[in-house]
């Protein structure tokens, strides 16, 4: 779904208050949790995640999933393991309402990412 808004809490005030916009909002967490650093704006009408033009991660909530939208993620060892359970495609995550985030490896997938950009490495497309 796309939400016509101008910053990050107009995003999240759009949202509607159901189980797309509790995952949405702990997946945000994990981010902002392990990478303060990292700006949170709005970009192609969804949430992004990045600093100084270079952006990691962009999170947005779909009709019937939330998605993680991260470069590349065979570029992150261990990936096929850290996202059973996960239907993921090339670059995207989908968080769909059965899965529960705590009993998956979403979110050390979210700190090798991390780590990785802070090493200077590629993760993009």
């Amino acid at each position: 779904m796309q939400y016509d808004a101008k910053t990050a809490k107009e995003y999240l005030n759009l949202l509607e208050n159901d189980w797309r916009k509790e995952k949405l909002l702990t997946i945000r967490q994990m981010i902002l949790a392990y990478a303060p650093e990292l700006e949170e704006v709005i970009r192609y009408k969804m949430l992004n995640y990045g600093k100084d033009d270079i952006y990691v991660f962009a999170l947005n909530a779909q009709k019937h999933y939330v998605s993680l939208y991260v470069g590349t993620i065979d570029k992150v060892e261990n990936a096929e393991t850290l996202l059973a359970g996960y239907n993921y495609g090339k670059g995207c995550i989908r968080v769909k309402k059965t899965i529960k985030l705590e009993e998956t490896g979403l979110e050390q997938f979210i700190h090798k990412t991390i780590d990785m950009w802070r090493a200077g490495e590629d993760t993009a497309c």
